[in-house]
């Protein structure tokens, strides 16, 4: 049986390395077991991507492709600054309940004291263009005169802060009694949007 390189191979490898490496942190992933579980020879893993790290790092791109990312020009065009705040808001939440981002922000949390680049590399593929494309969504809605808020780079993070708060740290740190008693998303989604724009609506 001849085995299948290319697109079709890396996505059978990625896939198990996802599973492995959320399963059994870094250091309990080989090159090998990402094979075995993918059905193909270490060596195709090895010509694929050439290292562990490799695999590692090309997983957490995959990962963060799935996020709804801020376009400035679709987002904004004719859109309330509440409008936009909500839908972001509400990719954050997406983003939390419908993909593996729970458990993979578990992951960092867990290796990045050993292993720092872990969590850079999750920041620089992730959550820092995430940021970075939601703080041009603030200047436009600044430029058209909707918000008034000298230092948007801070206003963003303070929003995904009262976002991420309830809707993210909680489960990332398995707080079940938090988790129970805290309100429903869009009752946080609402109350995030009050918040800030109580703060910066012009």
């Amino acid at each position: 049986m001849t085995e299948r390189r290319g697109p079709a191979s890396d996505e059978k490898i990625l896939a198990a390395a996802k599973e492995l490496f959320l399963a059994d942190r870094y250091a309990g992933v080989t090159l090998e077991r990402v094979a075995e579980r993918a059905g193909v020879s270490r060596q195709t893993v090895y010509n694929r991507f050439g290292a562990k790290e490799k695999v590692f790092r090309e997983m957490v791109r995959r990962h963060w492709e799935a996020f709804d990312a801020p376009d400035r020009r679709e987002w904004t065009s004719g859109a309330s600054a509440a409008d936009v705040l909500r839908r972001f808001a509400r990719s954050l939440q997406r983003f939390a309940t419908e993909t593996d981002q729970i458990r993979f922000a578990r992951l960092v949390v867990t290796e990045s004291g050993r292993l720092p680049w872990i969590a850079e590399e999750f920041y620089r593929m992730g959550k820092g263009p995430v940021a970075a494309a939601f703080v041009t969504c603030l200047d436009d809605l600044v430029a058209r005169g909707l918000l008034r808020c000298a230092d948007t780079r801070l206003a963003a993070r303070q929003f995904m802060g009262l976002v991420q708060e309830f809707l993210v740290w909680p489960r990332v740190m398995a707080f079940e009694e938090e988790i129970a008693e805290q309100p429903d998303a869009e009752t946080v989604i609402e109350e995030a949007v009050r918040t800030f724009l109580a703060r910066y609506e012009a």
